[in-house]
């Protein structure tokens, strides 16, 4: 019989895209992905890939047995769970990714949380300021938050958050959405528009640039605008802290900026794994 984990290394070299980056991705040297996709193809009895110095393509006998080594590897994995499940404990290694903000705010202390409930359950948290590939890194579930893009994945919205306008003390007079268009703007790569909503009930279009500074991190933003450098649209749990103490003045308070969503992303397969549902539902409640 041919072993499962072959299935896994042959799965992982197709969507890594190499036997170097699939072996970085199982904690394996190059040469036992090597050996263990050889071995496949002989005890299966046709060739899988096609290599060369550059690139490795699937053959037509790949491709297909690529598609029904995904779903057989799926049912293998839901099986194990659906059998630990009833111990009422999850096992094995959840992967998720998120900005490091957030991380530190939210994930963090959720995750210390949610391994007190599941002990035997290895956590792998990463962050980042750039949208992790879930397939090819391996993350079982990603957090993601502002305006969901259109994906092949699937996401569940946890929760909302506010933005606010803010800056440092200096710009406290900025009243009108006139006059903060006058005031030195700090972008971030991903939030490049928002409506806002007026006292009179009134929607108009806030759009971050041409900045004056621009980050992919919103810490970095903050950091910016503590030291005087411009406006930041930035999320309230982030910057609170830095309101409470002066460092940073709300402006527009009277203004409201759309609120963004907080998601949780996963791989669009048939089973959702065990472990991602807990870790959903549990950032959910």
């Amino acid at each position: 019989m041919v072993s499962l984990d072959r299935f896994d290394t042959f799965k992982a070299v197709v969507e890594a895209g190499s036997l170097t980056a699939a072996a970085d991705l199982l904690g394996q040297t190059r040469a036992v992905v090597s050996f263990n996709l050889k071995r496949l193809e002989a005890e299966l009895g046709v060739t899988l890939l096609t290599r060369n110095t550059r690139q490795l393509a699937l053959t037509d006998a790949g491709e297909r047995f690529y598609l029904r080594c995904t779903r057989m590897l799926e049912e293998a994995q839901l099986a194990v769970e659906e059998a630990r499940s009833e111990h009422a404990q999850l096992k094995g290694t959840l992967r998720i990714t998120t900005t490091v903000e957030y991380a530190l705010a939210v994930v963090a202390p959720a995750v210390e949380a949610f391994r007190r409930l599941h002990p035997d359950l290895h956590i792998h948290l990463s962050t980042s300021s750039t949208h992790a590939d879930l397939i090819s890194e391996r993350f079982d579930v990603a957090i993601r938050l502002g305006r969901l893009m259109d994906s092949s994945h699937r996401a569940v919205q946890l929760s909302t958050f506010d933005v606010f306008a803010i800056a440092a003390p200096q710009f406290a007079g900025v009243q009108t959405l006139d006059e903060l268009d006058q005031v030195p703007r700090l972008g971030h790569g991903r939030l490049t528009e928002l409506s806002v909503t007026d006292p009179a009930g009134n929607e108009h279009q806030y759009r971050a640039g041409p900045a004056a500074l621009v980050a992919d991190s919103a810490a970095v933003l903050q950091a910016f605008a503590v030291r005087g450098h411009g406006v930041a649209i930035l999320p309230q749990w982030l910057v609170q802290e830095d309101l409470d103490a002066g460092r940073l003045v709300r402006l527009l308070a009277d203004h409201r900026f759309a609120p963004q969503g907080i998601y949780a992303m996963y791989p669009d397969t048939r089973h959702l794994p065990l472990k991602v549902r807990a870790f959903i539902d549990f950032m959910k409640g």
